[in-house]
Parts: structure tokens; sequence; C-alpha cells
């Protein structure tokens, strides 16, 4: 799985908060991915991607 944040991210924080070892909260302010993610975190950064409010986290299938 490989994970993208794209342009128009508002800084919620939600992802960074149900998934920090894969997101987090840049200098910006804007949430970024800092990890690939691991087998276990899989259901949780779709969980990150349904529930963004703005939907600017894309999933792609390896």
């Amino acid at each position: 799985m490989k994970v993208s944040i794209q342009e128009g991210c508002i800084g919620c924080g939600l992802c960074a908060g149900s998934c920090p070892k894969v997101f987090r909260m840049g200098a910006d302010g804007t949430a970024e991915v800092v990890a690939p993610v691991p087998d276990i975190k899989e259901d949780d950064v779709y969980i990150a991607a349904q529930n963004c409010p703005v939907q600017v986290i894309t999933i792609e299938e390896e």
C-alpha cells in the first residue's frame, strides 16, 4: 500500500491522530506521510482516508 496526501489539506490533524506511525502534522500545519504503511496499520490508514474532511488522502494498492 502506498499513501499520499494531495494539495488541499486543511490541517485538521485527524489522520495524524488516528495513525501517527504513518502521518504527522508538518511545520506548515498540514499533514504529511512520514513512513511506509506497515501491514498492521493498513486499516488505520483506510479509516483516516475515509474520514478526511477534504478527501485528500490517496491510497494506491501495490
